[in-house]
């Protein structure tokens, strides 16, 4: 073997163990991280804890947590904490049915954190009880689209848009282009109607007269205290309240014993395909 072989090959060698101490230490660190190796203790009876966080975009998450619940018979009732400000109509009125549906079976209760509006108080109307913090901010009862017009910011820059389209309304909210009041009308019934089916929700689900919740759902903010006089939610308190309410209602007690979601965790396969990815190219961890 040559003296330039052997220099490669040491090289080499070098290479794979530095490789090998980084993918264990990522793996080690993986695994001790809070977070990264969880045991769930929770056995026996106890109420489930769940979070709604966010912009409500996507039911689809929190609806197969909220089913897996349902399927565990160690779970006696479920907790929600609701900390959004709402988001997207359909999937805010898939969480409120899917709780709905959950209280025929166990008894569900809504904590409220710091901002629990719009869509976020749409889906809290699905639990047996809400319990907000007096400065909780929530209501919020409305329907909202908006539309950028961009007209005259592409007239300045020299940009004009020709457009093809199968029916009349079919580019309707475009911002390249005034609405018109026909288009308008179209839009304001379709919010109006959705609007309407949110009164409808609150209405019936908080036992309040139809015309009382219109007076209240112009879009304002309520705060916890101010929604508890009025009507909207049933308690004031914390998380803490809202599990004591949940362990009596099922039989437990308060301060049952809980449990909640296991955090994702990141597999020594995640690591490897993570580090092998760094080594062979090491601008990918820029990205």
């Amino acid at each position: 073997m040559t003296t330039r072989q052997k220099w490669l090959l040491g090289v080499f060698l070098a290479l794979f163990i530095v490789a090998g101490g980084v993918i264990f230490i990522s793996a080690m660190a993986a695994l001790l991280a809070p977070g990264g190796f969880e045991l769930n203790e929770s056995f026996g009876k106890r109420v489930g804890v769940l979070e709604l966080n966010g912009v409500i975009e996507d039911s689809q998450p929190f609806i197969r947590q909220l089913r897996s619940y349902k399927e565990d018979d160690g779970v006696q009732a479920v907790v929600v904490r609701v900390e959004s400000p709402g988001g997207a109509v359909a999937p805010s009125q898939e969480i409120y049915q899917a709780l709905a549906a959950l209280r025929k079976d166990k008894p569900v209760v809504v904590s409220m954190g710091a901002v629990a509006a719009s869509g976020g108080y749409y889906a809290a109307c699905g639990a047996d009880s809400v319990v907000a913090s007096p400065g909780t901010l929530t209501g919020s009862i409305g329907v909202i689209l908006e539309f950028p017009e961009l007209e005259e910011v592409l007239k300045k820059v020299g940009i004009r848009f020709e457009v093809v389209k199968s029916g009349a309304h079919k580019d309707i909210g475009s911002p390249f282009r005034p609405m018109t009041e026909e288009e308008r009308r179209i839009m304001q019934a379709m919010v109006d109607d959705v609007y309407e089916q949110f009164v409808e929700v609150v209405s019936s689900e908080r036992n309040l007269d139809p015309d009382t919740v219109r007076a209240l759902a112009d879009g304002r903010v309520f705060s916890g205290r101010q929604a508890l006089q009025l009507g909207l939610v049933d308690a004031n308190g914390s998380l803490q309240d809202a599990v004591d309410m949940a362990g009596r209602m099922c039989g437990l007690g308060d301060n049952p014993r809980t449990t909640r979601p296991r955090k994702t965790r990141t597999s020594l396969i995640d690591v490897l395909t993570e580090t092998a990815t760094v080594l062979k190219d090491p601008m990918a961890a820029a990205g």
